[in-house]
């Protein structure tokens, strides 16, 4: 991905989006979307429009980040 942060953080940011989650084998929802989607939907807040995709033309400093979990927080499992 293109976002410039570091496998911890994104390690972390999955780790506060799926906690205690369960997923089932296909055709569990996850199943059904490539890990771009889910990575923009984990570091973009959402809004009105759609999800950008893996354009590298898309203009990603429009849209608005979501914060990092606090670091030293439960979803840091890496050093960062």
């Amino acid at each position: 991905m293109r976002f410039g942060i570091s496998r911890a953080e994104a390690v972390a940011r999955i780790n506060r989006a799926y906690q205690g989650r369960k997923f089932e084998p296909y055709p569990d929802p996850m199943c059904h979307e490539l890990p771009e989607y889910w990575g923009y939907g984990l570091y973009f807040k959402p809004d009105a429009g759609r999800l950008p995709d893996d354009d590298p033309d898309t203009d990603l400093s429009v849209r608005e980040v979501r914060p990092a979990p606090p670091r030293h927080s439960p979803p840091w499992t890496l050093e960062a």
